[in-house]
């Protein structure tokens, strides 16, 4: 059984830091790219950043600068780092997983469209509040 979870979530205030972290069990990780995504209220789920089997990486413009997207191949797990936030940064983030044999079949991932992702956890929130 395939399982995402998120966590590292929280409330902060505009400024601030928070990394994100998500373990994934029961599929071979390293066939999939990874990514983030959110969701604010009454809002659209968008595409954060991703990262494909070779390390490289995708981000949004809205976070660029801002947020860093890694993760532990040999601890299955993916990471954001998000620094300087803001209030427009409050949503619930989710990782998501694309089946990807090598780096040029992330066709969603690297385009931080969220239709062809495989697997979904259930999101962490974050707020960011003063």
């Amino acid at each position: 059984q395939v399982q995402l979870a998120e966590s590292g979530g929280g409330s902060v205030q505009p400024g601030g830091s928070l990394r994100l972290s998500c373990t994934v069990s029961g599929l071979t990780y390293s066939t999939y790219c990874m990514g983030w995504f959110r969701q604010a209220p009454g809002k659209e789920r968008e595409g954060v950043a991703a990262i494909d089997n070779d390390g490289r990486t995708t981000y949004a413009d809205s976070v660029k600068g801002r947020f860093t997207i890694s993760q532990d191949n040999a601890n299955e797990s993916l990471y954001l780092q998000m620094n300087s936030l803001k209030a427009e940064d409050t949503a619930m983030y989710y990782c998501a997983a694309e089946l990807a044999l090598q780096s040029e079949d992330c066709y969603s991932a690297s385009r931080l469209e969220d239709y062809g992702m495989d697997y979904w956890g259930k999101g962490t929130l974050v707020t960011i509040a003063s």
